[in-house]
């Protein structure tokens, strides 16, 4: 899903047994940004590093594995590699404890870190989080793993449909010449790129309500009304484990509503930084 830079530009870090490459931009104490499933971490530069380094800080984006330039080992990712891979890029990087920004599955490693490793984790904003999958999201996800076993491959043009349909909100797809610009963005995507194919298999189903208990350092979910993979009443279950954590729901918005409204986001984003 979208884009990601040549290897040549971009620095690395070993961790975990992998290289993972990450960028460095701006001043200040440090953010660190992870993206979700599939996408290119170079994704948070279009709106929300900027305003991030304009409000003073320190950005820190990188590719999860799967990504190039980061490794693409073979096989099947699991989620303890991917916060593996994460904590170990904070290690590496000497970031901790430090604010996060993550997104759908970087939300859910951003939790994982939280829990298990909470000196790492200063304060967290989890967008498009869910704690569980409810009995829409789970037959969702047993559909697409069974899509995948049967070694069907769909035309890139199918992909961008379904893509732009279940990641936008209808505000989106009703505005033609908006949606026709995402469908060449996915479509083009479809057809040049395999990454992500080993996050596919992470675990993002097992209820966590009870393990969010743990986590002791300062959240804020923020959901969109319009999510269908990750829907507001799950992010209030989220927010509702955790502890020190509060809610903010934007709408007009899908499971990219980081893309769709990127003003609301990253007012959300700042406010909640401000604070910790």
């Amino acid at each position: 899903m979208f884009y990601s830079l040549p290897e040549e530009t971009v620095p690395h870090v070993n961790t975990n047994g992998i290289r993972l490459s990450y960028e460095r931009s701006g001043r200040g104490e440090s953010v660190l940004f992870i993206m979700g499933q599939a996408a290119a971490g170079h994704v948070w530069s279009l709106h929300q590093t900027p305003a991030v380094q304009r409000a003073g800080y320190e950005t820190v984006i990188f590719n999860n594995r799967g990504v190039a330039p980061s490794d693409v080992p073979p096989g099947r990712y699991s989620l303890a590699d991917m916060v593996a891979d994460t904590r170990g890029l904070i290690e590496s990087l000497d970031l901790a404890p430090c604010r996060i920004v993550g997104t759908s599955l970087g939300s859910i490693i951003a939790e994982e870190l939280a829990i298990g490793w909470p000196h790492l984790v200063r304060c967290a904003v989890l967008m498009a989080t869910r704690p569980r999958a409810d009995v829409a999201r789970l037959a969702q996800t047993m559909a697409e793993r069974a899509l995948r076993d049967s070694g069907i491959r769909l035309p890139a043009k199918y992909n961008a449909v379904d893509t732009v349909t279940r990641m936008l909100s209808p505000a989106t797809l009703n505005d033609e010449a908006a949606v026709a610009s995402w469908l060449e963005i996915f479509e083009l995507a479809a057809e040049s790129s395999t990454d992500g194919a080993g996050q596919a298999w992470v675990d993002t189903t097992t209820d966590r309500r009870a393990a969010l208990g743990a986590i002791t350092a300062p959240c804020r979910v923020i959901a969109f009304t319009d999510d269908r993979i990750a829907p507001p009443h799950l992010g209030v279950e989220t927010a509702d484990a955790i502890g020190n954590c509060d809610f903010v729901e934007i709408p007009r918005a899908g499971h990219l509503g980081y893309l769709e409204r990127p003003d609301e986001v990253n007012a959300a984003i700042l406010e909640f930084l401000g604070k910790y």
